[in-house]
């Protein structure tokens, strides 16, 4: 009886077993909706650098190809022009401006706009506004108002203050800086957004405890906000280091990278080698370079995550 009764249960249990196996057809349904996304990217991203990395190995510099390989000699030849390091140093001092400027204008509205004062939502949408247009746009309203004939000299003659006029866009000393403003005249609206988004996420709880212990509002701002702001804070710096790493159409409507190499940025050089000289071996080196430089920027950030994600 005991063995006729497990048979029966086992060839019960036999089709509700088989009945838990996907058909075929369901199991390649979802590969077949990955596919096409996966292939493009594949071909489109990683296939195109795998190209320029190829194409930066080769003495390609005229408008005919030449795929003879020669190495490293291209990037030897690269960091060895007064160009190229200029643009490095320029990236550099670029980069502060704008990451400083953004991060403290942002931080400082969004903490004014978090006091929730009357017209809060209408300066919001003010600072805001600049995100809307994009660097060709910014940088042509900036060169009107840098013009050295116009704009800001024009009012700082009417306001008897000659002496504060500059050549802006025309100076060698000037010029980055004048770049810099610009940039982080448009930018600097996104850091405000993630601040106060970051700001308003903090319980009121913590404050109210802290101000009972005695903090004031300067103790309570750089012991308990700001230090619940740098996970936003690092994001910021991430987002807005990889921008200033790649900036080209501001530079390229603002000052084309003069006067003499005082603005010039490795990805307009990158332009200017591969479709103005015909130098193609160079300008996909330098391309290789700036992936590398956004490679070091963003995937410690990247694994900085991933770690915080597989610790939660």
């Amino acid at each position: 009886m005991a063995t006729a009764s497990a048979q029966r249960v086992v060839v019960e249990r036999l089709p509700k077993s088989r009945s838990l196996r996907l058909p075929p057809w369901e199991k390649i349904t979802p590969l077949l909706l990955v596919s096409p996304s996966v292939i493009l990217i594949a071909v489109f991203v990683y296939g195109f650098i795998g190209a320029t990395i190829r194409t930066s190995l080769v003495r390609w510099n005229s408008a005919l190809p030449d795929y003879t390989f020669v190495g490293l000699h291209n990037y030897q030849r690269l960091f060895q022009l007064e160009r190229f390091q200029a643009d490095l140093v320029n990236t550099v001092h670029f980069t502060a401006i704008f990451l400083a400027g953004c991060i403290v204008l942002g931080l400082g509205t969004a903490v004014l706009l978090d006091q929730r004062l009357r017209g809060t939502l209408f300066f919001q949408n003010v600072y805001m506004y600049p995100l809307a247009l994009s660097f060709v746009v910014t940088g042509t309203v900036w060169r009107w108002i840098l013009n050295p004939n116009s704009g800001v000299n024009v009012i700082l003659d009417n306001l008897h203050l000659g002496f504060l006029k500059s050549g802006w866009l025309t100076d060698t000393h000037t010029a980055l800086n004048s770049l810099g403003i610009a940039a982080v005249w448009q930018m600097s609206g996104f850091c405000m957004a993630m601040f106060l988004a970051g700001l308003r996420g903090i319980p009121e709880e913590l404050r109210e405890a802290a101000r009972v212990d005695g903090a004031n509002e300067w103790q309570l701002f750089w012991r308990i906000t700001f230090p619940l702001l740098r996970p936003i804070t690092l994001s910021a710096v991430i987002i807005l280091g990889h921008i200033s790493l790649k900036i080209f159409d501001l530079v390229y409507v603002m000052t084309f990278g003069g006067p003499g190499y005082a603005t010039d940025m490795p990805s307009l050089y990158m332009w200017v080698a591969t479709f103005a000289q015909f130098l193609y071996s160079r300008g996909a080196a330098i391309a290789v370079v700036l992936l590398l430089m956004v490679a070091v920027l963003i995937v410690p950030y990247l694994v900085w995550n991933l770690r915080g994600e597989t610790e939660q």
